[in-house]
């Protein structure tokens, strides 16, 4: 149909896909998911996730916006799509977690899920939740027959979320490299002996790597599994997960604000720059890129404005991400990202998972107290950041700290200064090129400059 586009990323799942018309998202229902959508509708267990909050709602639409399509649906369209090598250690406990208990109130309705990828929950920027996302995940209940997505749940939950605890908080980067989830094989010679001791993990990880490679290539008949032994291995699985801890610390900028050469009254000024800045952009969202734990993704976020907190390091956004969720902080959505290696696209012809720049653009950036690490810390040339920047964000607010600043002496102590251009005068030569200043205002009590900028573009 014309005006309509199918999703990439939306093609592995016969029973349908996932499509655009005119700006709207839609799902395509399949004849052959009649069965399973109606039983999912009257059993009341679509109704009870909605109302959790733990499924996303649907209206019935147009079928004739489907090719060959039984039934057409409008899902809620989320603010923001992220994956789960975005997430910090508990977002992913969390997600895992929300589908077991889904799973669980599904087999208690004569339904379960036929899938269980992490790529089929999603944040909600609104409140920090996950939230599931596919709709076509349930099928109707087989009496006797095994969770079939349970390899892929041990893949894609517990063998990440094992490795981040036991071994090293950046082997969740391995879901990047294995987007399908990681080899059970993989994480068992990766995770440390003593693991074994852990039953969850040695059931689930180690034993079950050990079947797989013992049956592999062989057809094997499945072993009948009655609800109870279902509902058993969901608690054991449940257990194996919530014994899975990760104390944030050790890493280069967990307490980043500890050591500032920011005084009160300048973090002060500077956040009220910030505010008047963002209140003169007026942008429908924001991105704050190196927002180590959120401190001024906060003013957005009270703004109404949902925020996305993108930081490098793991223990910076896990614990943004447990203080948005113990002080229920709405608008605010921290994310991992290495800015000078930025989520690409990945998956079957490079259209699975989006690159960061193919899910924007955000209405407003914020780059505090980033310039001089990526330009002295990595090398990048100021005009390239500039004319990245100005891919994603039509506004930006952006910070110049100038190599007096102690900071900037911290990066030069140890490497030559080979940055001639990095000064104000070549900054702001290598930013006009893609933005007009609007406001420039010295940041009070530091060396510093605040920028409000515009994309010549924009």
């Amino acid at each position: 149909m014309a005006n309509s586009a199918r999703l990439g990323g939306s093609f592995r799942d016969p029973n349908g896909f996932l499509f655009t018309h005119g700006g709207a998202l839609y799902r395509q229902v399949n004849r052959a998911y009649q069965p399973h959508y109606e039983r999912l509708m009257a059993s009341g267990l679509y109704a009870d996730l909605v109302k959790r909050g733990w499924l996303v709602q649907h209206e019935e639409a147009d079928p004739g916006l489907g090719a060959d399509a039984w039934k057409v649906l409008q899902p809620e369209r989320l603010a923001f799509i992220s994956y789960p090598y975005e997430w910090s250690f508990s977002q992913l406990k969390d997600a895992a977690l929300l589908t077991l208990r889904i799973q669980g109130r599904a087999l208690k309705h004569g339904l379960t899920l036929k899938d269980a990828s992490a790529y089929n929950i999603q944040f909600r920027v609104a409140d920090g939740k996950p939230v599931l996302i596919d709709t076509l995940s349930f099928e109707v209940y087989g009496e006797g027959r095994p969770w079939v997505a349970y390899r892929q749940f041990c893949q894609h939950f517990l063998a990440p979320l094992a490795l981040m605890a036991h071994a090293d908080i950046r082997l969740g980067q391995l879901l990047r490299v294995h987007i399908d989830g990681i080899p059970l094989d993989l994480a068992s010679r990766l995770l440390p002996r003593r693991t074994r001791l852990a039953f969850g993990l040695l059931s689930h990880i180690h034993l079950h790597a050990a079947a797989q490679r013992r049956y592999a290539g062989q057809k094997t008949g499945a072993a009948r599994v009655s609800l109870q032994q279902s509902l058993a291995l969901l608690d054991s699985l449940r257990r194996a997960v919530e014994k899975l801890a990760w104390r944030p610390g050790g890493t280069a900028w967990g307490d980043y604000y500890d050591d500032t050469n920011y005084t009160d009254a300048a973090l002060k000024a500077k956040a009220g720059l910030v505010g008047e800045f963002i209140r003169q952009a007026r942008p429908q969202s924001v991105w704050d890129l190196g927002a180590n734990t959120g401190r001024f993704s906060r003013i957005p976020a009270g703004m109404d404005i949902p925020t996305l907190a993108w930081d490098v390091d793991p223990a910076a956004v896990e614990k943004a991400y447990r203080q948005v969720r113990e002080e229920k902080t709405p608008n605010l959505l921290p994310l991992l990202l290495d800015l000078t290696n930025p989520s690409p696209a990945l998956g079957w012809a490079n259209t699975e998972r989006a690159s960061l720049a193919r899910r924007g653009p955000a209405g407003l950036l914020l780059a505090l107290a980033l310039i001089h690490h990526l330009a002295i810390g990595n090398n990048l040339p100021l005009e390239d950041v500039a004319a990245f920047f100005a891919q994603l964000a039509p506004w930006l607010v952006v910070e110049f700290v100038p190599k007096e600043d102690s900071q900037v002496q911290k990066l030069l102590t140890s490497r030559q200064d080979i940055f001639p251009n990095y000064t104000r005068e070549g900054f702001e030569a290598a930013f006009g090129r893609f933005y007009t200043a609007r406001r420039a205002e010295p940041v009070s009590g530091s060396l510093r400059t605040l920028y409000l900028m515009e994309s010549r573009e924009g």
